[in-house]
């Protein structure tokens, strides 16, 4: 990506020129990507439960899920999760609902590194 401007007075935004939809956007205020929302979704799922929901859905939003992964395990995983943590509702279900985002958020990585030639991903036993 490359900036449109080097020289940002503090209080404004960065802008930065998208190379997929050839579009100028906005800094991000939740993150823009792939691996860094998985990354800022598991500092949400980090917290004891009933705090990990607060805010997490603002991490899906501009979630991009890279062309190579489309149509594969990636993908299906990607779907479920985003469903899991949009449609809990914060104080009901946090701690089970909290563990099969968990649980998603580690079958999503390792069908990552499956899909980029990792044949024996794996979390290990002591995730």
């Amino acid at each position: 990506m490359t900036m449109v401007s080097c020289r940002q007075p503090p209080d404004t935004a960065i802008f930065f020129r998208s190379p997929h939809e050839g579009i100028i956007m906005t800094a991000s205020k939740f993150g823009r990507g792939f691996v860094v929302n998985l990354m800022l979704l598991g500092k949400h799922f980090g917290l004891p439960p009933e705090q990990a929901f607060y805010g997490a859905a603002d991490h899906l939003d501009e979630m991009v899920l890279p062309k190579q992964f489309e149509g594969t395990p990636v993908e299906e995983l990607l779907v479920q999760l985003r469903k899991r943590v949009i449609w809990h509702q914060p104080g009901t279900l946090d701690r089970e609902d909290a563990a099969e985002v968990i649980r998603t958020l580690n079958r999503l990585c390792v069908a990552v590194d499956r899909e980029l030639g990792i044949g024996d991903a794996d979390v290990g036993q002591y995730d």
